[in-house]
């Protein structure tokens, strides 16, 4: 008989303590389902992923037909990564992930997509900041260029898992940001708040477009609909 619950991994980060944990949900027909924390902080459940699919989805499909090299801000359970392997025209991946931890689970096999993301010889892992990387002139491969960037760390640009990701979501930071994306490349984002008209109004001052959509999921553990915001910019 499966456990009701279980902590599959805890480890302490320089964000705070970190845990993975699985649990069934009795409601939904002893669904598994796997969630992530970081500290007292619900980070990702597998039972919402509908959004981290649509940022793959929504930026990718911005990129018609030529073969593309893409960047995934964020690992957490995977489903942003495996939507964007999903693609035909996706020809490389690399994901930037911060907590050493979460690259781990995935080599470990101790998360559904794990087994999914290292088998794929086109998706490769890279630990380091991406917030950090995006900002700097060498970028996130040595001055490489790529064709699209699909961003899901932070909850919303104003609810940051650390404040020295601020930088980022202003003007000045998303211009230097944009410099490693090819010409006419995309950038997406996921933010679980509603749009926000000052960080669009940013968006709009570096990329040739922007705009924001709302995507809504059913959620059961509700019994209604939740909803979230991707944007998606692109390059002139």
């Amino acid at each position: 008989m499966a456990k009701a619950f279980e902590e599959l991994d805890y480890q302490e980060t320089p964000l705070g303590g970190l845990s993975l944990r699985r649990k069934h949900i009795a409601m939904l027909g002893d669904l598994e389902v796997y969630e992530v924390m970081l500290g007292d902080a619900f980070l990702m459940s597998s039972l919402f992923h509908a959004v981290e699919d649509a940022v793959a989805h929504l930026g990718l499909r911005e990129l018609a037909g030529a073969a593309c090299d893409v960047i995934v801000g964020g690992l957490g359970l995977g489903y942003t990564a495996a939507a964007a392997l999903a693609h035909p025209n996706l020809r490389s991946l690399i994901v930037v992930e911060y907590l050493e931890p979460v690259i781990g689970w995935h080599r470990r096999g101790l998360v559904p997509m794990g087994a999914k993301l290292t088998a794929d010889k086109r998706c490769t892992f890279l630990q380091g900041d991406f917030f950090a990387l995006a900002q700097s002139t060498s970028g996130f491969a040595a001055g490489r260029q790529f064709h699209a960037v699909l961003l899901d760390i932070d909850h919303s640009p104003r609810h940051l898992l650390h404040a020295r990701n601020a930088v980022f979501y202003s003007a000045a930071g998303l211009g230097a940001f944009a410099a490693h994306l090819h010409p006419g490349g995309v950038f997406a984002m996921w933010s679980d708040d509603p749009p926000d008209a000052e960080f669009l109004a940013a968006l709009q001052t570096v990329f040739a477009t922007a705009r924001a959509e709302i995507v809504k999921f059913p959620n059961p553990l509700l019994g209604r609909e939740s909803a979230s915001t991707v944007y998606i910019a692109r390059k002139s």
